[in-house]
């Protein structure tokens, strides 16, 4: 293609999320940063994580069948490297964030993360690779007050942390660039 480098066999999919995935392990909270995560179903909710199934979070989404994906806002962009870098088998990641429970009692919710969503574990793949894909269907979802506009998630007021895998980067999101279902129309 005119214009373009080959780049290999890379998911180039942008942006990522920085989001931070909540398990029980051994009795304690545990967290992991991610950024392979999103949405594979609306309703019912269901969302995919990818995870390597030697980490420590992992355990604790085997054993109980249950996990929250929190999701940063980018104000708490040291905290979620820090879960990033270091394994729960060798650091307490229980006593990072202000931890709460609710519906599932083994799924941790970070309450200082903007939105928080508690999971139950629906399906676990090996699809062979690295990771073990992990599908979750939502039981509850949770968004702090104040980053609603007019009863509806706003994503500036929630800031969310994203990330760019290659270049091992953190951003925040950008100016809005049109409504979405909206804005193609004047294509006609």
């Amino acid at each position: 293609m005119k214009g373009k480098v080959t780049y290999g066999s890379k998911p180039l999919v942008y942006p990522m999320p920085a989001a931070i995935i909540g398990s029980m392990v051994d009795g304690k909270a545990n967290f992991m940063t991610i950024a392979y995560c999103g949405v594979v179903n609306n309703n019912p909710a269901m969302v995919a994580i990818g995870s390597n199934p030697s980490h420590h979070t992992m355990k604790g989404i085997r054993e109980h069948k249950t996990f929250s994906v929190n999701i940063p806002s980018t104000s708490m962009a040291e905290k979620t490297d820090y879960v990033g870098i270091y394994s729960g088998r060798d650091v307490d990641k229980s006593k990072i964030f202000d931890v709460h429970y609710g519906v599932l009692s083994n799924a941790p919710l970070i309450a200082e993360s903007p939105v928080t969503l508690e999971c139950r574990v629906r399906e676990m793949l090996d699809i062979g690779g690295n990771d073990t894909i992990i599908i979750g269907e939502v039981v509850e979802s949770y968004i702090d007050e104040s980053c609603m506009t007019d009863g509806v998630p706003d994503a500036l007021k929630i800031d969310p942390l994203i990330y760019t895998p290659n270049d091992r980067k953190y951003w925040s999101l950008g100016d809005t660039k049109g409504d979405g279902w909206s804005i193609g129309t004047s294509l006609e």
